[in-house]
C-alpha cells in the first residue's frame, strides 16, 4: 500500500492557472508524486545541484533534500540497477537518462533483469526510466535517436511516449504509481514549444496506461501516431482537408506497449485507410507491428493497404538539412494521405 503523505506545508512546483509546457508538466507531476508519496526518489546524472540536463528537477534537491534526489557517476547499467534494487525494497525509484540515447548501456539490467522480474517469482519492479529522446533539434546521432522499439518486444515492461503536456503530467504519474517497470520517453522538440503550453487541472489527475487517444476526428482515413509525429500529423490533415476535402483522424497512441488495438481497429473500421507515421527508424518500427495487427483484425474494413511514414534507415545526422531529409515532415504525410485517398 502507498505511504500518502498528507502535507500541510504542501508546495506548488508552478503557479496555479499558469499554463506549462510538456516539460514543465512532467515536472510537476514528478514533484506531486514525491510530495504524495515518500517512497518516491529520483536519480541520475547531475540532476541534484544543477538540476538536471534540461533542468527537469531544478530545485528538487533543495526542497526534498540529497537523499530523494540522488546524483549518479556516468554509469547507466549500475544506477539502474541500483534503482531496480531499490524497487525490490519497495522503493518507488525514478531514473533520468540524460539523454535516452544511452539508455542502450542499461539494456541487460532492463531486459534481462528487471522486466523479467515478475515473470520470475521476484515479483514487480515499480520504477521508471525516463529521459529525452527524438531529433529536431540538432543533437547528432548520440543524442537524437528514438530507442523506443529496442524494447517494445520485450515482456513485462510498459513504454510510454506523451505529445501534450496534460497526458505527459497524467502519464508520468500513472507510471511511478504503476507497479511495473515503465520506460518513459520524452521528446525534446516538444519540451519548451510555447504553442504547446495547456493550463493543467488544479486536482490531481493520473492518464491510465495503455489508452490511445484521438487526437482529431475524421472520416477518410486513419493515421495512427506518437510523440511529436501527432502534431506534424494534424498539420498535414489540416491541409488535406482545406485542399483536398479529405477528413483525416489522428489518433495519438501515447502507450505503446500495452498498444492500444481497439482504438486503432475501431478507427480503422470507421475510415477505412490507414497510415502509420513514426520518427523512428523505417525497417523494425512500429508501423509493421500495427499493420499487421490491423490485418488480422479488420482486414475486411481495408479499402487499401496500410501505408507508413518513417525516418530514413540511417543514423541521425547532425546537419540541418540532412536532418530534416532524414525526419519525417509535414510535406511527406501529405503526400502519404494523398496517395491513399485516392484508393
Amino acid at each position: 500500500m502507498a505511504t500518502v503523505i498528507e502535507k500541510p506545508e504542501h508546495v506548488r512546483l508552478t503557479e496555479q492557472g499558469k499554463p506549462v509546457t510538456l516539460l514543465e508538466a512532467i515536472r510537476e507531476g514528478m514533484w506531486e508524486e514525491m510530495e504524495r508519496d515518500d517512497r518516491v526518489f529520483v536519480m541520475g546524472e547531475d540532476i541534484g545541484a544543477y538540476g538536471g540536463a534540461f533542468k527537469m528537477t531544478e530545485g528538487f534537491l533543495d526542497h526534498f533534500g540529497g537523499a530523494r534526489v540522488v546524483d549518479t557517476p556516468i554509469s547507466e547499467i549500475g544506477f539502474t540497477g541500483a534503482a531496480a534494487g531499490a524497487a525490490h525494497m519497495g522503493m518507488r525509484p525514478v531514473v533520468e537518462m540524460q539523454f535516452i540515447d544511452f539508455i542502450s548501456c542499461a539494456y541487460d539490467i532492463i531486459t534481462n533483469y528487471i522486466a523479467t522480474s515478475r515473470y520470475r517469482g521476484s515479483g514487480g519492479v515499480p520504477m521508471v526510466i525516463r529521459g529525452p529522446s527524438g531529433g529536431g533539434v540538432r543533437g547528432g546521432p548520440f543524442h537524437s535517436q528514438n530507442p523506443e522499439m529496442a524494447f517494445f518486444h520485450t515482456p513485462g515492461l510498459k513504454i510510454v511516449y506523451p505529445s501534450t503536456a496534460y497526458d505527459a503530467k497524467g502519464l508520468i504519474k500513472a507510471a511511478i504509481r504503476d507497479d511495473d517497470p515503465v520506460l518513459f520517453f520524452e521528446h525534446k522538440w516538444l519540451y519548451r514549444r510555447p504553442q504547446l503550453r495547456e493550463t493543467l487541472p488544479q486536482e490531481d489527475y493520473v492518464v491510465p496506461l495503455g489508452r490511445a487517444r484521438t487526437h482529431r476526428e475524421g472520416t477518410d482515413l486513419t493515421i495512427v501516431t506518437y510523440a511529436a509525429m501527432v502534431h506534424k500529423c494534424a498539420e498535414a490533415a489540416e491541409v488535406v482537408q482545406k485542399e483536398d476535402g479529405v477528413s483525416v483522424e489522428v489518433i495519438d497512441l501515447r502507450t505503446l506497449l500495452p498498444l492500444d488495438e481497439d482504438a486503432i481497429v475501431e478507427s480503422v473500421k470507421k475510415t477505412n485507410r490507414l497510415l502509420i507515421v513514426h520518427e523512428d527508424t523505417r525497417t523494425g518500427g512500429i508501423a509493421g507491428e500495427i499493420a499487421m495487427r490491423v490485418n488480422e483484425k479488420a482486414w475486411e474494413w481495408l479499402d487499401a493497404p496500410p501505408l507508413r511514414v518513417a525516418a530514413a534507415d540511417a543514423p541521425v545526422p547532425y546537419s540541418p538539412p540532412l536532418e530534416d531529409y532524414f525526419l519525417p515532415q509535414v510535406e511527406d504525410v501529405v503526400k502519404a494521405i494523398r496517395h491513399l485517398a485516392k484508393y
